[in-house]
């Protein structure tokens, strides 16, 4: 889908790096086994080879070495069921009124943007209207909404502070703004990316926010998987979730909740706003909240591990997010003990969800998904790195 409001198009820009690309072969640590490092096709100049071996910079510090993580190829998404047509329908009319009253001379244009159980999205010409799932709570939605309205230079800030309701949905209304095109994955703005995460993570906390809730999206994968019957894959994704620490799981509070987190970063939640040329800025705050920073890196940092980022583009997104002063990880050196365990949960996250929908599809993991569930395997065999305190 559209990534104006929380899609992956991020994966899909990452999984075209992959193409024609060398995989390197990179002892683990002393006792580990080698893992797989896939850079982009070294261009006149380029430095991927030295980036993917480690060697000629200090990359050691910035490439860290995961030994539990394959390298899957592309993937197509399954599509998903659509929300009811009442539904969509009047929440297009909500949204082209919104327009109208925005501007006389309103171009008209609409479009249905996303329409997935967890949130449908229409546009009408500069104007974007989402529905949020059945459960949001609305005091916790209102909340995130004044954050994104105070830090406009970071969030892009809704038309509404506060949200609509329509037959039961919490909707909120936003500017349309341009997202990451996945058909260019060279310009895709991994800079502005961790530069807008250490930013948010520095942003002092207001009182009363609720907590990022990325791990309770983890934990909700991972029931969904039990409650899809019996399956061969399941067992390797159960067993890599339970070595994981029970925050990770959603299961006792998190470490740390000083940190004003995103809580469901990747490329798919950055927009350039006033469209087309405006600054990159964060959408969707539906799991805004305070908690374990290093979870926002997590993605990048998976999809890393598993060779769908090349190691310069990780190089560059880790980079800015120091230069920037982010806290979630120390400002030199390795950087894994703070990012391992929450790439793992959501590698796992990713494996439940698979199995879950191949088990409802009544059919077999394709290459991709068993690769996932291979990765679960391995990673029950590797203690996860558990993060030390660094300075901030």
């Amino acid at each position: 889908m559209p990534a104006q409001l929380g899609s992956c198009a991020g994966i899909a820009v990452c999984a075209r790096r992959t193409a024609g690309s060398r995989t390197h072969l990179a002892p683990a640590a002393a006792g580990g086994t080698p893992h797989r490092r896939v850079a982009a096709p070294p261009g006149p100049g380029s430095n991927a080879e030295d980036l993917a071996s480690g060697s000629g910079t200090d990359a050691e510090h910035l490439i860290p070495r995961v030994p539990y993580l394959p390298a899957p190829p592309a993937r197509t998404l399954a599509p998903v069921k659509p929300a009811p047509a009442l539904l969509v329908q009047q929440l297009t009319a909500k949204a082209r009124a919104t327009a109208h009253a925005r501007s006389s001379t309103c171009p008209c244009g609409a479009a249905t943007l996303a329409d997935r159980p967890d949130g449908i999205v229409v546009r009408h010409a500069d104007t974007v209207a989402k529905a949020h799932p059945e459960d949001t709570d609305p005091s916790g939605l209102t909340t995130r909404l004044t954050i994104a309205t105070h830090h406009p230079g970071i969030l892009l800030p809704p038309l509404v502070p506060t949200p609509a309701d329509l037959h039961g949905r919490l909707v909120t209304f936003w500017p349309y703004g341009i997202p990451v095109d996945p058909d260019t994955p060279d310009a895709a703005p991994w800079e502005a990316a961790a530069t807008l995460l250490a930013r948010l993570h520095r942003t002092p906390v207001p009182p009363g926010l609720p907590t990022m809730r990325g791990p309770a999206k983890a934990a909700r994968a991972v029931a969904r998987l039990r409650a899809a019957g019996p399956h061969p894959a399941a067992t390797p994704v159960l067993r890599a979730w339970d070595t994981l620490p029970a925050w990770a799981r959603g299961e006792a509070p998190m470490p740390h909740t000083g940190t004003l987190c995103h809580g469901d970063l990747h490329l798919g939640q950055l927009i350039r706003h006033p469209a087309p040329e405006g600054p990159w800025l964060l959408i969707d705050v539906d799991d805004l909240g305070v908690g374990v920073p290093a979870w926002d890196l997590a993605r990048p940092a998976a999809w890393y591990a598993c060779g769908l980022l090349a190691p310069g583009e990780w190089v560059r997104f880790l980079a800015a997010y120091r230069a920037e002063g982010g806290p979630a990880v120390p400002a030199d050196g390795d950087p894994w003990p703070a990012l391992d365990v929450p790439a793992r949960a959501l590698t796992v996250q990713t494996a439940a969800r698979a199995v879950a929908k191949a088990v409802a599809a009544g059919r077999p993991l394709d290459e991709v998904e068993q690769s996932v569930v291979d990765a679960c395997d391995r990673m029950a065999t590797v203690p996860p790195q558990l993060a030390q305190e660094h300075p901030k």
